[in-house]
């Protein structure tokens, strides 16, 4: 596994990211690694962001059911306020 080093963090940052660890119980390793999982996307989430994507676009395009009506605003609202 690489290991990464990080030089010159403002003592502000530092001490955020400090507080951060003792809230959720972690070292400061640990919860840099939890926000770099939680803000990087790997290959996997990157694909399932696109085929998400690739789905919402084709259901943006597509109208509604052939043949159906879909009900005016008046009527939605007479049917609302007779229940």
């Amino acid at each position: 596994m690489p290991t990464l080093y990080v030089e010159n963090v403002p003592k502000e940052l530092y001490e955020g990211l400090r507080n951060r660890a003792r809230k959720h119980r972690r070292s400061i390793a640990a919860e840099v690694l939890s926000l770099l999982e939680e803000v990087i996307p790997t290959k996997a989430e990157l694909k399932a962001r696109r085929q998400a994507f690739r789905k919402l676009e084709r259901l943006r395009f597509t109208s509604t059911i052939p043949g159906a009506t879909l009900p005016s605003s008046l009527e939605m609202i007479r049917e609302d306020r007779e229940r």
